[in-house]
């Protein structure tokens, strides 16, 4: 009775740390591709490595979703079915938070299988794509926040927040500046025949 209890316990911890691990590590990945796409880091170690350090927390994210969605099927005590974890709202234990996780999950896996593939798809819809990584990192933040039981330590609480003003100051500080990067369009008038120009 007592190892099927530390089994259970086992499984439960895990899936407990596999989803705090997975949540850091996507926040991670997130914010350093904003910081890639920014220019912050402009003048350090080469382009290459630190967009292949970008792949890698991804990759991590996706393997530590794995974990965490494996400790909940074998943790006995909420008792999660495989379709509980990847159908949203198939759980019968808080539906809509599970939901959240699911969808980010799924925008998890997408974002990361754009990146593998983004030489040999157009540009455009590469990009489209990869823009879901702000939308799987806020799904994947509310997850934690309403299901979590983590939520109330004050510990997370400071974490996460740190990981959300982070994100939201690198995405308003990329909107801005991509903003102030951008060429204006010439101006009708500005091609008006003077009498400089012509003859």
């Amino acid at each position: 009775m007592s190892s099927l209890l530390q089994n259970d316990q086992l499984a439960w911890y895990i899936a407990r740390s596999g989803g705090i691990v997975a949540l850091i590590l996507s926040a991670a990945a997130v914010i350093w591709g904003l910081l890639l796409s920014t220019k912050v880091l402009e003048g350090t170690p080469s382009p290459k490595w630190l967009l292949s350090l970008h792949r890698y927390l991804g990759t991590l994210s996706v393997v530590f979703t794995g974990v965490h969605v494996a400790g909940l099927v074998a943790d006995n005590f909420v008792h999660f079915s495989w379709a509980e974890t990847l159908i949203p709202f198939a759980s019968t234990w808080q539906p809509g938070a599970v939901a959240w996780g699911i969808v980010s999950m799924y925008l998890l896996v997408a974002v990361q299988v754009s990146s593998m593939l983004m030489h040999k798809m157009p540009r455009r819809w590469w990009k489209r794509i990869h823009l879901l990584s702000y939308l799987m990192f806020w799904t994947g933040l509310v997850h934690g926040v309403q299901a979590g039981t983590d939520s109330g330590n004050p510990l997370y609480i400071t974490g996460t927040a740190t990981l959300g003003v982070l994100v939201v100051f690198l995405t308003a500080f990329r909107i801005l500046t991509t903003k102030k990067q951008r060429p204006q369009r010439p101006r009708a008038r500005d091609f008006e025949p003077t009498l400089t120009n012509v003859g």
